[in-house]
């Protein structure tokens, strides 16, 4: 059977609008009442009523949907959208209220604006030279045929991309330069195909070393730019974090890339950093102290 149900200020408007989408009358209608109306008190805590009318009929007529005119009709019935006369006394006290309450507000805003300007940080914050990667690249001496360089070169075969590598290194760590045509792609979105070669890298070199050996791959000074890009990203965050109050979650990174966060907020007066997650999804929060 057909049925429709409707909202109205009360139960006779939202019948009628009902009867109206049926094309039917009452005498030919079953009426259910879904939800009563309510006023509330003056207009807060209004309700509509709602009811479900069925035709008796079972034969299909076409359905109209209620114009905007009916919408307009609902709305402009309900209490809140009509003149409440408040005695004078009320509104005086309401009005007084609603003004105090801004200007408090107002003062508060002015309050944590002058306190945050005064504790606020104007420096830049850097890495010291003693953190950065390639601090000790500078010590290293050129290896010849390091066993490194022929793992690279297997792996660039089987990329079909044409590279060089240049080894440095001592018993602590290995570094390789790598030159060639397609340093773009060994490089990858945001270094993140460097970073998972120096990841084979380094177990190829560990795999048989009794202590631990550090390994670097580098390409068109890309390390010493990605530096710069977090030092400056770090100084910016920590700026937000000291404006707002709130804490700032970044992107997850490796660890090295993580160290750099850190080390360039260490001595910052104002906040302060941690990790959260486990690699590969560990997190750098930087959030006030």
């Amino acid at each position: 059977m057909r049925s429709s149900e409707k909202w109205g200020v009360d139960v006779d408007t939202a019948v009628d609008l009902a009867l109206k989408e049926l094309k039917i009358s009452r005498d030919e209608a079953e009426i259910e009442v879904l939800e009563e109306s309510s006023n509330g008190f003056l207009g807060i805590g209004s309700k509509l009523a709602r009811v479900r009318v069925t035709a008796r009929d079972t034969e299909p007529q076409t359905r109209e949907k209620a114009t905007f005119d009916e919408i307009d009709a609902i709305l402009a019935g309900l209490p809140e959208n009509s003149a409440q006369k408040l005695p004078d006394e009320v509104r005086a006290d309401y009005d007084k209220f609603e003004a105090e309450e801004r200007e408090d507000a107002k003062a508060r805003e002015r309050a944590r604006s002058k306190e945050r300007g005064s504790r606020r940080s104007k420096k830049k914050y850097s890495l010291s030279l003693e953190d950065t990667m390639l601090y000790e690249v500078k010590k290293l001496e050129p290896v010849e045929n390091h066993p490194l360089e022929s793992f690279l070169r297997d792996i660039a075969t089987q990329m079909g991309i044409d590279l060089d590598f240049s080894v440095k290194a001592n018993n602590e760590l290995v570094f390789v330069e790598i030159t060639g045509k397609d340093t773009g792609t060994i490089i990858g979105k945001r270094g993140s195909t460097l970073d998972a070669v120096q990841c084979l890298a380094s177990y190829v070199v560990n795999k048989d070393s009794d202590k631990y050996i550090r390994v670097i791959l580098d390409a068109e000074n890309y390390r010493a730019k990605r530096e710069k890009t977090l030092v400056n990203l770090a100084n910016r965050l920590a700026g937000k974090v000291e404006r707002t109050g709130r804490p700032t979650t970044l992107e997850p990174m490796n660890p090295y890339e993580r160290k750099v966060i850190h080390c360039t907020l260490q001595n910052h007066p104002n906040v302060t950093t941690r990790s959260e997650g486990k690699d590969p999804y560990r997190k750098v929060i930087i959030e006030t102290k």
